[in-house]
């Protein structure tokens, strides 16, 4: 029986975090160490629970790389998976779907006021009308 400790909680420890992370990123140990210019002993060792650690620079690199937290990575506080961004994501709506200015958004807080039966005539109008200027604008 081995006298080295096991980690209970997977991901608790700093190699077990730098593992995870780089599975999660979907790459090799070699491909790793390629996209930090080091060699992939190097990978090895800092996910070897007796292994070298790798820097700060390295680790802020590693959490890009796998888009997880950084303070996660390095403290394994907070959660692992980060939001994404808006570089790297499909918008869930439209932003012309929102109000662009005081107008639009007085007159949604006013429909949203209004009875389903109304809000219903509302639209109906709004839709003749948009249509009788977009004809005159033609």
């Amino acid at each position: 029986m081995s006298s080295r400790s096991i980690s209970v909680v997977p991901g608790s420890d700093l190699p077990d975090r730098v593992r995870l992370a780089r599975r999660m990123a979907r790459l090799s140990q070699s491909k790793l160490a390629v996209a930090l210019g080091v060699t992939a002993s190097a990978v090895a060792q800092w996910e070897n629970p007796e292994g070298t650690r790798p820097s700060i620079e390295r680790l802020e690199i590693i959490a890009e790389l796998a888009h997880v937290n950084f303070d996660w990575l390095a403290t394994g506080r907070g959660r692992a998976k980060r939001f994404k961004t808006a570089e790297n994501t499909i918008a869930a709506v439209e932003l012309s779907a929102f109000a662009q200015d005081l107008d639009e958004e007085v007159l949604l807080q006013e429909f949203r006021r209004l009875p389903s039966r109304m809000r219903l005539l509302t639209l109906e109008l709004l839709k003749a009308y948009g249509h009788r200027f977009e004809k005159k604008s033609d």
